[in-house]
């Protein structure tokens, strides 16, 4: 049951040079190999406490494609994608939506869910950020560099200014950098 206002973050894991796949789609690069002995120990528990935070997520069909093909990691989750494609899933808690993006937002999503997670891809954060309806930004850097592939901020076209949150560095080597988007 919705008990406060709703947040909307725009998650993804990134290359530090900004790059979300390759250009050939590949993702197998995010799982680093590095090791940093003063961050944080990645376990389940930790990821179980973080994931039941969030209420829904948000996503467009080519990321709903890579979750289906890597093992899907959201559970049960409610997932909302959004595609122009006639798609079907067996999954009960996934639903297909298409129409304006602002609209879903305020009268599907925002209504019924607090925390609201954005999850990919490029396309649809570019949207997200163009037309002002995330709050805040998480970005998971895997600590590669993978010099050409699928960017993560593909041409916003417009200035937005950001404030830092918070930084979590884990023993894998990732960096976790949240970021609320100020509202101007």
């Amino acid at each position: 049951m919705k008990t406060e206002k709703s947040k909307i973050t725009i998650h993804m894991v990134s290359s530090l040079d900004g790059f979300i796949a390759k250009k050939d789609g590949s993702v197998s690069w995010m799982h680093s190999k590095d090791t940093y002995e003063k961050g944080i120990e990645l376990t389940k528990e930790y990821i179980a406490k973080f994931l039941k935070s969030i209420d829904c997520y948000i996503m467009g069909s080519k990321t709903y494609e890579h979750a289906v093909e890597l093992g899907w990691p959201y559970g049960n989750v409610p997932v909302f994608v959004l595609t122009k494609r006639n798609m079907k899933s067996n999954r009960k808690n996934v639903q297909f939506l298409s129409g304006d993006l602002a609209e879903i937002v305020s009268n599907t999503l925002k209504p019924k869910y607090n925390n609201i997670w954005m999850v990919g891809g490029s396309m649809l954060t570019k949207e997200f950020l163009r037309l002002g309806l995330a709050d805040e930004i998480n970005i998971s850097i895997i600590p590669t560099l993978l010099g050409n592939g699928k960017l993560f901020f593909d041409f916003i076209g417009r200035e937005i200014l950001l404030h830092l949150k918070d930084t979590t560095s884990f023993k894998d080597g990732m960096v976790e950098l949240e970021y609320e988007i100020k509202k101007e």
